[in-house]
């Protein structure tokens, strides 16, 4: 299963994603993060060590060849991942797309599409989840970073300008034909703020997979550079993630079960 992560900037991206990663790993499935960010820090967000991921390199552009649908990779995922992945906590192998290395040097788009050409390998491999963290530009749309996720969870603040973001992409993503798009909704401090999710999913209209509510513990836990599941493992959003969690892999089983990717 290859689940993607967009949304605003500042809307919580990074440690869903981290989150995701460590909980479903801890649940024995084999877990690949992707860092599909040029300003990364999903590693960090994983309890990586910073030495370790210092030394792996970032994914390289000979990686991948041109064919008329779309880069494809030109070796297997697994010399992909000995290669170019750091082992963090629980197990998750996380791979960097690759950031700006110097001013003026151009484009990313070689990044880009050597990120969605191993995404689209490790559809391929048994009892694998990906968890690929996007950055907040819906340029990763246009590019195709994404175009090959099982699902694709926009994370949605309950401010307007993070739902415009969340309508826009939604718009976006509503062309990638094999995708499902959900909603998860992130810092929900009461119920007006739940209920103003709840209405703009219902309107666009978008499936909403689940909430988190607002936590203090997480801010901490940013504070102190430690996994929010690390530091407040029984917390409430850390609980909330955790659901979310089971029910991605429920969508699995499901999809599995009906023969769809």
């Amino acid at each position: 299963m290859r689940v993607a992560l967009a949304g605003k900037g500042g809307a919580g991206k990074t440690t869903l994603s981290a989150s995701l990663c460590r909980l479903i790993a801890s649940g024995g499935s084999r877990v690949v993060a992707i860092d599909a960010d040029t300003n990364p820090n999903l590693a960090v967000a994983l309890g990586t060590d910073p030495v370790a991921v210092s030394n792996t390199p970032f994914l390289s552009a000979s990686l991948v060849a041109r064919r008329l649908d779309g880069p494809a990779l030109t070796c297997s995922t697994d010399e992909v991942l000995q290669q170019y992945s750091t082992v963090g906590p629980d197990g998750v192998a996380i791979i960097r797309m690759g950031m700006p290395q110097h001013t003026g040097e151009g484009c990313l788009c070689s990044a880009h599409a050597t990120a969605s050409a191993l995404l689209a390998d490790l559809g391929r491999s048994a009892n694998t989840v990906t968890i690929m963290d996007l950055e907040a530009s819906p340029e990763h749309l246009s590019r195709g970073t994404a175009r090959h996720a099982d699902v694709l969870l926009l994370v949605a603040e309950p401010y307007f300008r993070s739902l415009e973001t969340v309508r826009r992409q939604a718009e976006l993503a509503a062309e990638l034909p094999h995708t499902r798009v959900m909603v998860v909704a992130n810092k929900i401090r009461d119920d007006q703020d739940a209920a103003a999710i709840s209405e703009f999913c219902s309107r666009i209209p978008l499936e909403l997979l689940g909430m988190v509510p607002w936590s203090d513990e997480v801010v901490e836990a940013d504070r102190l550079a430690v996994p929010l599941i690390d530091h407040s493992p029984n917390g409430a959003a850390a609980s909330a993630i955790g659901r979310i969690a089971t029910d991605l892999l429920s969508l699995r089983a499901t999809s599995a079960g009906s023969g769809a990717r």
